[in-house]
C-alpha cells in the first residue's frame, strides 16, 4: 500500500472512531433527556450582525483592520438558549451577506431533539458548500444548548482535566517600534506574546519586543516570507531570539518550500491558512510540524476534537487558535485547550464591545469557567 494511500485510509478510520467515541460520551444522559423531550416545540434557530471593535488597529502580513464583522445566533429548545457565533475576518471569504444567506437555508425544524448532534451537524455540513464560519456558528450553539441541557461544561462531557489548559499567547500585531513597546507593556499579565511578521521589519518587530520583555515567542508570518532560504536563516536568527515556533511562513501554496523549510529548520513550522478542515490533512502532513485549528476555519467544535485525535494519531502538534471574536466562540475553543501544545485565545481581548462573559485568564493560563454548555454568560446590554 502507498504511503498517501495508507494515510487517507488511517484518517477514515480515525475519524470514524473519533466520531462514534464523541457521540458516544454521554449517551445514557442523552437517550433520557430526549426521551422527555419528545412533546417539545422543537428547535429554533436565531441570528443577528454584530460588528466587533478592535483596541487597537491589527495589523498583519496582508493588510490592516479595525473592525470585524461577526454574526450572533441563537438557537433555543424547551426554553433554553444556546450561544454561537460566526467571525468574519476578509480572508475566510465570509461576510454578512454569504452568513445570512447560509442561515436562512438551516431548518432544524426536522430534528425532534438537539441531541440529535450528528444528524444536525452533518445536515447543516452538506447544505450547502463551505461556510465554515457560518457553520460554526450553528456548531458551537448546539453545543451550548446540549451542555446546558446536560447542566455540564464540554470540558467534563469530554472527560478532560482542567488543570491541564496551556497558557495563552497573547498577539502583538506589526506596528512602529514605540507602538509595539506599548503593546508589550500591555501585554504583562501573559506568559507568551505571538508577534505579527511578514511585512519586511522582522528583525525591527522582534527587537522591539525584546527591548521590553525576555517572554517566550511565537511568531505567525501570515505566508509573507517568499524566499525558503530567507525563511531558514530567519529561523535559527528567531530561535536565538527565544522563538519556540513559526507559523505559516510561506504561501499555502509552497508545499515543496514548506516541506524543505520544515525539515531544515531549528523550531516547528505550524499550518495555519494552510490548513482549514479535515480533508486538508493529506496535503499538510509531511509538509509542517503541526497545525492551527480554528472553529471558524473548520466548521465548529465537533471537526476540531476530530481534526485533534487525528493529528495526534499522525504524530502532529495541535495549536488551538482563533480570530477576532466575541467570549463566545473563543470560551467555546477553549473547552478543548487541554488536548494540545499551545493556544491562541486572544480574539476577546482584543476588542472592546464583547457582549459575553466566559473564559478568565490568570497569570497567562487559561481558566474554564465551570457553568454547562461552553460556558459563557450574556452580558445586559
Amino acid at each position: 500500500m502507498s504511503s498517501r494511500r495508507k494515510f487517507l485510509t488511517d484518517c477514515g478510520v480515525l475519524a470514524g472512531s473519533a466520531g462514534f467515541s464523541y457521540l458516544a460520551l454521554g449517551r445514557h444522559d442523552w437517550a433520557e433527556i430526549t426521551k422527555k423531550s419528545k412533546k417539545s416545540s422543537g428547535l429554533t434557530l436565531r441570528f443577528k450582525p454584530y460588528e466587533l471593535h478592535l483596541k487597537h488597529v491589527f495589523t498583519l502580513a496582508s493588510g490592516s483592520r479595525s473592525t470585524t464583522p461577526v454574526m450572533l445566533t441563537e438557537l433555543e429548545f424547551d426554553n433554553i438558549v444556546g450561544y454561537g457565533e460566526a467571525s468574519m475576518p476578509p480572508y475566510l471569504g465570509e461576510n454578512y451577506e454569504t452568513a445570512t444567506s447560509f442561515l436562512s437555508k438551516v431548518d432544524l425544524t426536522r430534528f425532534e431533539s438537539p441531541f440529535l448532534m450528528e444528524d444536525i451537524l452533518a445536515y447543516v455540513d452538506k447544505l450547502v458548500p463551505g461556510n465554515y464560519a457560518a457553520k460554526a456558528s450553528v456548531d458551537i450553539a448546539l453545543h451550548d444548548l446540549v451542555g446546558k441541557l446536560m447542566k455540564q461544561p464540554w470540558y467534563k462531557i469530554w472527560g478532560l482535566n482542567p488543570d491541564r489548559t496551556p497558557n495563552t499567547s497573547f498577539t502583538i500585531g506589526i506596528d512602529k517600534p514605540e507602538v509595539v513597546k506599548a503593546k508589550v507593556r500591555e501585554a504583562a499579565p501573559y506568559r507568551i506574546l505571538k508577534v505579527k511578521l511578514g511585512q519586511g521589519n522582522d528583525k525591527e518587530m522582534i527587537e522591539a519586543v525584546r527591548s521590553e520583555t525576555d517572554k517566550p515567542i511565537c511568531v505567525d508570518i501570515n505566508q509573507g516570507w517568499t524566499d525558503r532560504k530567507m525563511a531558514l536563516e530567519m529561523s535559527y536568527w528567531l530561535k536565538d531570539q527565544g522563538v519556540v515556533f513559526i507559523e505559516q511562513p510561506m504561501s499555502k501554496t509552497s508545499s515543496e518550500d514548506t516541506a524543505w523549510l520544515t525539515q531544515n529548520s531549528p523550531l516547528p513550522i505550524i499550518a495555519d491558512e494552510a490548513f482549514q478542515t479535515i480533508s486538508d490533512f493529506s496535503k499538510v502532513q509531511g509538509v509542517y510540524s503541526g497545525i492551527n485549528i480554528k472553529l471558524m476555519k473548520c466548521g465548529g467544535l465537533r471537526s476540531a476534537y476530530i481534526m485533534i485525535k487525528m493529528a495526534r494519531a499522525l504524530g502532529m502538534k495541535v495549536m488551538i487558535g482563533c480570530m477576532t471574536e466575541t467570549s463566545c466562540a473563543v470560551t467555546a475553543a477553549a473547552q478543548l485547550s487541554p488536548l494540545v501544545d499551545w493556544a491562541d485565545l486572544d480574539g476577546n481581548l482584543l476588542i472592546d464591545n464583547d457582549i459575553f462573559t466566559g473564559v478568565t485568564i490568570n497569570d497567562g493560563k487559561i481558566i474554564l469557567p465551570d457553568r454547562p454548555g461552553i460556558g459563557i454568560i450574556k452580558n445586559k446590554t
